[in-house]
This record gives C-alpha cells, sequence and structure tokens, in this order.
C-alpha cells in the first residue's frame, strides 16, 4: 500500500490551520483544505481522510503536496489554470459594453437591462451581466439625494452636531419630530402564517380604517422615548407634545430640542409658550436635512418592525400596537451613536456641490 508524505507542523501553523478550518468567513474550499492538513498531520493516510471528509482521495493527495512544498500559504490560492490569455478582440468588446452602458441610453427606456444592451451590441446577457459586475456598473439601481440650499447650513450644521458629539452639562438633549399619516391598515383577506418551505403570506390590497401621528422626543444619551399619538398634527398638538415634555423631565435640567423647520414648530403660540418656559432651547435642522435628526432612525425602527407588516382593524389597535413597541423599547434602551463630525458632513456636501455644478456646466 501507498503511504503519503508525513506532515509535521510548527506551532504556528497548526494554530493557524485550526482558525481557517473554523472560521465562518473563510471560502469553505480553503477550510477544507485546512482540514485536509489537520488530519494528515494527525497520521491518517489520504484514502482515510477523504472517507471522512466525503471528497477524492487525488484532491487530498494533491493539497497534502502543495502544503509540505509550499507552507499554510500555499492552501490560500489557486493554482492558474490553463488556458490562453483573453485576446485584444474581447478586451475590446469589454469596453465597448462598458462605454455604450456609460454613455448612451436606449430608444425605448432610461436605462439598459443586460438583454437590451446583449441584443443592441450582438452578444448575450450573460457576458453582459459579468461586465457589469466586474466593473461595479448597475444601471437598473438609482440612489436618491438631496442637498440642502438653506443660507445657515453652516451654523446650523455645526450647532447639532456639537450637540450629539459633546452635549451639555446638567442639560437633556432631545431629538424630536412628527411620524405623520401613519395609516391603520387591514388586509381583505386573511394571509397564512411563516412555515417551513412557505413565506408569511399577506394580500397586496387593504382597507384604510383611518391615521394618527406619532409625536416622538428621543433622549439622545440613553435612547428613551417620550410618545404621543393623535389623529391631528397641528400646532395645538405639538404644544400639548411640549407641555408632556415639560411636566416628564426633570424641572432642573435644561432642554435642547432638535426639531425641523415644519410650520408648527414655529407658529406664534408656540412661540409665546416657549418664551414662558426659558429651559427650552430649540435647535433647527437645515432645511432639507431631517437626517441630522436622530430620532428619524428610531422612526425607521418602529415602521419596519411594527407597523409595515401589522395589521390594525382600528386608529385604536395601530395607536396600541406602537405604544407597545415604544414601552418595550424603553425597558431597555439603546441609545444611537453619532459619530461623524461636522467637517466631514460638510466636506462630503462640498464635493457634492462642486460635482453637481460641473453636471450643470456640461
Amino acid at each position: 500500500m501507498r503511504v503519503a508524505k508525513p506532515v509535521l507542523l510548527s506551532a504556528h501553523d497548526d494554530r493557524e490551520l485550526r482558525a481557517l478550518a473554523r472560521r465562518k468567513r473563510v471560502e469553505a474550499r480553503v477550510q477544507l483544505r485546512a482540514r485536509i492538513v489537520l488530519l494528515a498531520a494527525s497520521g491518517l493516510q489520504d484514502k482515510e481522510i477523504a472517507l471522512r471528509l466525503d471528497t477524492e482521495r487525488r484532491l487530498v493527495a494533491r493539497w497534502r503536496a502543495r502544503f509540505l512544498v509550499e507552507g499554510v500559504a500555499g492552501l490560500l490560492r489557486d493554482a492558474t489554470r490553463p488556458g490562453r490569455p483573453r485576446s485584444a478582440r474581447i478586451s475590446t468588446h469589454v469596453a465597448e459594453v462598458v462605454r455604450v452602458t456609460l454613455e448612451e441610453r436606449p430608444s425605448n427606456s432610461t436605462q439598459w437591462s443586460t438583454r437590451s444592451l446583449a441584443a443592441h451590441l450582438g452578444t448575450n446577457a450573460t457576458a453582459v451581466a459579468r461586465i457589469w459586475r466586474e466593473h461595479g456598473l448597475r444601471p437598473h439601481r438609482v440612489k436618491t439625494f438631496k442637498l440642502s440650499n438653506d443660507p445657515q447650513f453652516i451654523d446650523k450644521l455645526e450647532d447639532i452636531v456639537g450637540l450629539y458629539l459633546a452635549p451639555p452639562e446638567h442639560a437633556l438633549v432631545l431629538c424630536c419630530d412628527e411620524k405623520t399619516q401613519i395609516q391603520a391598515l387591514d388586509r381583505t383577506q386573511p394571509g397564512l402564517p411563516l412555515k417551513r418551505g412557505r413565506n408569511q403570506t399577506m394580500t397586496h390590497d387593504y382597507k384604510r380604517n383611518g391615521v394618527t401621528t406619532l409625536f416622538a422626543a428621543m433622549n439622545m444619551l440613553t435612547g428613551e422615548v417620550l410618545s404621543m399619538t393623535d389623529q391631528l398634527h397641528r400646532h395645538q398638538e405639538w404644544l400639548r407634545f411640549l407641555k408632556t415634555i415639560d411636566r416628564a423631565t426633570p424641572k432642573n435640567k435644561q432642554l435642547h430640542l432638535i426639531v425641523d423647520n415644519y410650520a408648527t414648530h414655529k407658529h406664534p403660540e408656540v412661540r409665546a409658550w416657549l418664551a414662558k418656559h426659558p429651559r427650552f432651547h430649540m435647535h433647527f435642522t437645515p432645511t432639507s436635512a431631517s437626517w441630522l435628526n436622530m430620532v428619524e432612525r428610531f422612526f425607521r425602527d418602529i415602521t419596519d418592525n411594527s407597523i409595515r407588516r401589522g395589521v390594525f382593524s382600528s386608529v385604536a389597535e395601530l395607536e396600541a400596537a406602537i405604544h407597545a413597541y415604544i414601552a418595550t423599547h424603553n425597558a431597555n434602551p439603546k441609545p444611537f451613536i453619532w459619530t461623524a463630525k461636522a467637517a466631514d458632513i460638510l466636506a462630503k456636501v462640498t464635493r457634492a456641490r462642486s460635482t453637481l455644478n460641473k453636471i450643470r456646466s456640461n
């Protein structure tokens, strides 16, 4: 019987191979190679290793031999495959696919698909998809953006980011906003629950049973949320929410509220009430920059986790679900940590404006 060459591992190689064999983010084929060498080092022959790992004996012999020559580094790369290199004609074809994708549009659509571009260039859709993937081209996807035109953008940005990164002492920083037009949607037919081999089902159509508005104030340091719901969102309801905040917070604390430029936040009656309560300090986000308000992150969570897939036969049922979610959140609140500095945000906005100006000039 043929006896395979023995494998002797140093302490360093043994640690590295064991890490490769069990690390989750390592490719499966690299994990297999590491396990082959570890079993070989334990004294097993190639046939025994192949049976244990459910693979071929020739594969085991190949990686045993590779390790004996190149060590652990040899297990991390594949051997060079035979075959001729890509021809200049293929390179030209790739360049043409990239050029047409970036510079031209089809006559009957706003963007290319793999099939329409393949038909246009006389190639196949699989090749187009591979070229797009290699060059990071995704013409079917569009990202939205909005740059603020607020003349006081820099001052407001530095003010709010300063509150996040260096909150004042003996004060609370509250991120406040309204989530309006939350619909109490009921489905026209009952769906099926999740089970093995089948997703949960839900009808595409629904019945509207009214709307409500969630008023929320999130403590920036603790993540705890003060809330109120109402079917209206006028300045009267905002003023009532401010009074709720006033009652629910320690009287010896100054309150810094970060809010957007919604008209109800600046109503004369609201301003008059704030003038009588000097511990309230309002900080307005720049126009078209609601992303500066961290409560928006909480609104995303409650939408994804409680509202979007919920079924509500009435507004009262919807509001009960909202308050239950917030109560659970407040039982173990976790703050959102702001890390971006004002200078970094401003530099990014400046680059975006420069790019827009170049596009306009062309």
